[in-house]
């Protein structure tokens, strides 16, 4: 009788940046560890995940019954990517529903498995409670956080004290349970945050899923022990469970162009256009597959662009106050005759770019990201430096922290709304291009942030680096209270 392999039960949120890095991880542990894995999602997402997995993968997908009509939002919403920012909050509300029918499915599971549990569930930051259904039917659970720990740790932390409510006209605050972050500015808060009062629904939706975290038996992180410290003792501390850092979890190539966005340039169509570039020679613009600009930050960004004679792929989307998935307007978001002024040495991209292959050429210099922390691993990972343009979320506190506490990072802007001078962006470009000191300095603090990665990542006999070992950790942890659950159980039923 073949033995049954050890059931991880996965669900993530209902929006990419958090699809695809559970997506990561699912992989990982199917290809490196002796367990199955189900990933359970709406619908859609489900539908869309059976195109990006591989052929020979074991991964079981599951549905979990969700109709939007019933919340108040458009027919087929499932999924952030396709949602104004207004309506996101609704998502996200309307996500609490779906825990009578989770715990049916975990259920389910258990009693087709004739009374065996899953080794464990790994949730989504916005799933806290989870916890308690998973606790309820005994079962390991772990949250899993696709951004970084300092990053997570601000958000966790403003959105407990909205400290920025008390504040002087200074328009400056400190954390109060987080002062090693040092000082914060108001312009460096999310719009959701910046707005709340206590009664909003953010507020309301994250004072419900926050405290139910100290419910989970652990946090797993999408990051690297060495480098992000500060945010993992956070946690540590006031969560008073297990963390483990077990990043970077990132797509292969291969995995990651088919989870996508429709449209955009092909792979070979980049390469080959980079391939006829200078190294070091090329500014690679991206903010992210639920980002945009405004349009006047989007024309003073291009008149960036033009003025500093830089090669440059900026992915472009159409500006805020635009149907999302408008046709490229290039006369209208654009100076008049951008597109021929740069057409030598610029390639502009529609809805979704090959971004692995972009940052591993040799020709790519920069990255002018929104600093989400896919995006900020992926750039890391290749050696790239950054320019950050926060949008949205903890990008702000990213941004902080890969500026002042890695050094790997230039600020350009903060948000969707501040004003755009396209001198200023000149500057920051040539700051983190050029061969200045300056620019020296965050090249060498990046190789020292890729070696730190890379040395995390080693996964030998004798010589396991630090995420290796987290993520080993994790598992003993997991199967550990698995064993005493059976023990229990015998003993409770005098077997």
């Amino acid at each position: 009788m073949v033995q049954r392999k050890e059931n991880i039960v996965m669900f993530p949120f209902m929006a990419q940046g958090h699809i695809i890095p559970f997506l990561a991880l699912a992989l990982h542990i199917e290809q490196t560890k002796n367990y199955s894995v189900t990933f359970v999602n709406t619908p859609l997402n489900i539908n869309k995940l059976k195109q990006s997995l591989p052929p020979n993968s074991s991964i079981t997908l599951l549905e979990i019954a969700f109709d939007s009509s019933d919340h108040d939002l458009p027919p087929h919403s499932e999924n952030c990517d396709a949602l104004p920012y207004s309506l996101i909050i609704k998502l996200l509300r309307a996500s609490t529903s779906l825990r009578p029918a989770f715990k049916e499915l975990v259920s389910d599971i258990i009693c087709k498995c004739h009374g065996e549990r899953p080794l464990c569930i790994i949730s989504d930051i916005f799933f806290g409670w989870t916890a308690s259904v998973a606790r309820e039917l005994g079962v390991f659970h772990a949250i899993f956080s696709g951004s970084g720990a300092y990053g997570l740790a601000c958000y966790y932390s403003v959105w407990t004290h909205l400290p920025h409510n008390k504040i002087d006209s200074d328009q400056e605050f400190v954390l109060p349970d987080f002062e090693e972050a040092s000082k914060f500015h108001v312009t460096q808060l999310p719009l959701s945050m910046l707005e709340a009062d206590g009664t909003d629904s953010w507020s309301v939706f994250q004072g419900q899923n926050l405290p139910e975290w100290v419910e989970s038996n652990g946090v797993l992180f999408n990051t690297v022990e060495v480098f992000d410290q500060l945010g993992l003792m956070y946690f540590k501390r006031k969560l008073g469970c297990p963390v483990w850092p077990v990043g970077p979890v990132l797509l292969s190539l291969k995995n990651r162009a088919k989870v996508g966005k429709e449209g955009g340039v092909s792979p070979e169509f980049c390469k080959e256009w980079l391939d006829s570039k200078p190294v070091n020679s090329v500014l690679y613009i991206s903010f992210g597959s639920m980002n945009t600009i405004n349009k006047s930050q989007m024309m003073q960004l291009a008149m960036a662009l033009e003025s500093s004679g830089r090669n440059f792929i900026w992915v472009v989307r159409p500006p805020i106050g635009f149907d999302i998935n408008s046709e490229f307007r290039a006369d209208e978001w654009l100076p008049d005759g951008f597109e021929e002024k740069i057409s030598n040495r610029g390639l502009l991209i529609q809805k979704w770019a090959p971004q692995v292959e972009i940052l591993s050429h040799k020709a790519t210099s920069a990255f002018l990201s929104h600093c989400g922390w896919n995006s900020v691993l992926e750039a890391l990972i290749h050696g790239v430096p950054l320019l950050g343009w926060a949008m949205a979320g903890e990008q702000f506190f990213n941004v902080k922290f890969l500026e002042e506490e890695l050094g790997v990072c230039v600020e350009v802007a903060r948000g969707k709304t501040c004003e755009v001078r396209h001198e200023t962006v000149v500057e920051k470009i040539e700051l983190v291009m050029n061969e200045t000191e300056k620019g020296k300095e965050i090249r060498r603090k990046v190789f020292q942030a890729k070696e730190m990665i890379e040395n995390a990542m080693i996964d030998e006999e004798e010589n396991k680096g630090s995420s290796v070992k987290a993520m080993d950790d994790f598992f003993n942890a997991a199967i550990s209270m698995k064993e005493k659950m059976i023990k229990i159980k015998i003993k409770r039923d005098g077997i």
